[in-house]
């Protein structure tokens, strides 16, 4: 009978047990689900490999930076075969070598402006320019803050107004990094001032190196401090910079102990050498303008505060009191 087949028919498609579903659906479920489980179980065991990796390479590795950037990629290996093995789950054989290679081209073309930064994150890590925690300055910028993190892509500075800034390293490799901790943490400062000539020169330049060496962050003296092949004084030095427009302008060379507070022990120098200078046969100089006037000038007027006026070629009137 035609209708003998139709019902055979429909019995292979209800599935044994009565189940609603055709087969396809349901390995299909199965396969989905399965390879969710492979995706959790890898998530987990790559967290797994970090932790049992990340003492060993600790200890072998010295460069914090190099270390994060190494057991990133333990985890991301784990990842990377995590969602290989679900590619070759969900997908069989023709069909995984297509999808693996769409996944592989869509991931390309995402990642296509990453690949600069990822170059230049190499030359960081190998050109070793900071470290983390240590405190830097971007110069043209003028921000200074400390290092928190160094990935492939970017660095990542936490500055001192307790701010963040993410640079990509295509970026901050040409731009102009100050590292103040790198090695040594003393840092050399300078401050610039002019005082009058008719000021005892000796004792402003004595006065000002005593100014600093009272300030607690200052170091005072002791060995000189070499720097590549030169040497510097410890202790604060003063020199005489120039033969300036209003005064002569002195320069004090001081060391800090740490550069966390450049401008805090900055204006505590400053504020010493105002006030041993009050005290002093010293005064610091700023611009006078003095107006000459000759037989080339003219005749120059000058008003009185009784509203009077004098011309210059004319003697000044009488005291009328």
């Amino acid at each position: 009978m035609a209708g003998v087949p139709l019902l055979a028919e429909t019995e292979t498609a209800t599935g044994e047990g009565g189940n609603a579903l055709p087969n396809w659906v349901a390995d299909s479920a199965g396969e989905v689900l399965f390879a969710l489980i492979v995706l959790l179980a890898g998530w987990y065991l790559s967290k797994v490999a970090v932790r049992l990796a990340g003492r060993t390479v600790a200890q072998r590795i010295s460069r914090p930076s190099v270390t994060r950037m190494v057991l990133r990629g333990v985890r991301g290996s784990v990842l990377f075969f995590t969602v290989m093995l679900v590619v070759t789950i969900l997908f069989d054989g023709f069909e995984a070598v297509v999808s693996v290679a769409v996944f592989s081209a869509v991931i390309g073309i995402v990642l296509a402006p990453l690949v600069g930064s990822f170059i230049n994150g190499l030359f960081v890590l190998a050109d070793q320019p900071y470290e983390i925690g240590d405190m830097v300055e971007i110069a043209d910028a003028g921000h200074q803050g400390f290092v928190e993190d160094i990935t492939i892509r970017y660095t990542k500075i936490t500055t001192l107004d307790n701010t963040f800034m993410v640079v990509p390293n295509a970026e901050i490799r040409t731009r102009d990094v100050i590292n103040y901790s790198a090695e040594d943490e003393r840092t050399r400062l300078g401050i610039s001032f002019e005082v009058t000539y008719e000021s005892d020169v000796d004792l402003a330049r004595t006065q000002a190196e005593q100014a600093a060496r009272s300030v607690e962050e200052v170091i005072g003296g002791g060995p000189d401090i070499r720097v590549g092949s030169a040497r510097y004084p410890a202790g604060p030095r003063c020199y005489i910079d120039e033969y300036a427009a209003s005064g002569m302008r002195l320069t004090l060379r001081y060391w800090i102990t740490s550069p966390y507070k450049l401008l805090a022990a900055r204006s505590k120098v400053q504020e010493r050498i105002r006030e041993r200078y009050a005290d002093a046969d010293v005064e610091i100089a700023y611009p006078h303008t003095h107006h000459v006037f000759d037989e080339t000038s003219g005749s120059p007027r000058v008003r009185l505060d009784d509203g009077g006026r004098v011309d210059g070629n004319r003697e000044p009137p009488a005291d009328r009191r």
